[in-house]
């Protein structure tokens, strides 16, 4: 069988099928995993702080110094230097549950960044997608509340009255 040469429209098209769908949501950065036990259909955020280390610099003493009776130095004592790392603080992993990206569409990011409005937290124009102001707003948010992330929290969606909160019982 012959074989055909590949055309720019063969790949073009090729590479189109790769492609999301305009107008389908991606995932926000961080989205595509759940913690352990985490409950089937249940979105989740993580959230890494990483370790803090210091390097710590001292002077050891490796030869004391030689004296003779009466105290007088006859060799001084001799020192290394000795670097280490120390761990200061340990890498965090925080889980946040969140809507899940099918959720989140324009509409429901527009809805957010009005109730952000009106809590006047954002000051940007309602463009219905999650730029850097509308994360910094809800951070803001979220952090007056103990949660210090730009990653929208189905809690704070609850609170923001964008998701509805479940019954109990």
């Amino acid at each position: 069988m012959p074989r055909r040469p590949v055309t720019a429209l063969g790949l073009a098209l090729a590479l189109a099928a790769c492609q999301p769908l305009p107008g389908t949501p991606t995932p926000p950065p961080g989205l595509a995993e759940a913690p352990p036990g985490a409950p089937p259909g249940t979105c989740w955020g993580k959230q890494v702080s990483p370790a803090v280390i210091e390097t710590v610099t001292e002077q050891v003493q490796s030869a004391p110094a030689v004296t003779d009776a009466g105290g007088r130095v006859l060799v001084p004592a001799r020192y290394a230097t000795e670097i280490r790392q120390v761990i200061v603080e340990e890498r965090r992993v925080r889980w946040i549950e969140t809507p899940c990206p099918q959720m989140q569409t324009p509409d429901f990011i527009a809805s957010l960044q009005r109730a952000l409005i009106a809590r006047e937290l954002h000051t940007g124009p309602v463009t219905g997608q999650m730029d850097a102001r509308t994360r910094r707003a809800v951070r803001q948010f979220q952090s007056a509340r103990g949660l210090d992330s730009d990653i929208l929290a189905l809690d704070t969606a609850r609170d923001l009255g964008l998701v509805a909160v479940p019954r109990s019982g």
